[in-house]
């Protein structure tokens, strides 16, 4: 966790000087952000998307990790939501025996899938792209 200084702080869509990353992965992304020439501009958990919790029957509020609008090779320009995460996170947890452990992946999934779909859908309204991020996709 810490404190990221943008070396492009115009291309920065929020308060350049309070840019935080929370892990070793969302620290990558953003450098990948500030550096490349296709992204116009992009923002870090700038972004609110209501969702509604399964587990606690309540809406929430969702901050996706990045927001970045990005030239494709086409030209064409797309806006796209991002979200940074473990690619465990991203599957259904393995039932062997009902632990603590399991069952707290088990809620984690179902709010992330529920995160997620409000996201995909939000950005369906607009005309973006939600993504999702894992270490595969960094290359780790």
């Amino acid at each position: 966790k810490g404190t990221f200084k943008p070396k492009n702080p115009t291309k920065y869509n929020g308060n350049a000087n309070n840019v935080i990353y929370r892990s070793l992965w969302e620290l990558r992304v953003m450098k990948y952000l500030d550096d490349h020439p296709e992204v116009i501009w992009w923002a870090s958990e700038e972004l609110i998307i209501p969702y509604y919790n399964p587990i606690d029957n309540k809406k929430h509020r969702y901050f996706p990790d990045f927001v970045a609008k990005m030239k494709r090779k086409d030209g064409t320009v797309m806006t796209y939501v991002i979200e940074v995460k473990p690619e465990i996170q991203t599957k259904k947890p393995e039932q062997k025996r009902k632990t603590k452990r399991y069952i707290q992946e088990s809620m984690t999934y179902v709010i992330n899938q529920s995160k997620w779909k409000a996201a995909t859908e939000f950005c369906k309204d607009h005309g973006w792209e939600f993504k999702i991020i894992t270490e595969k996709h960094l290359g780790l």
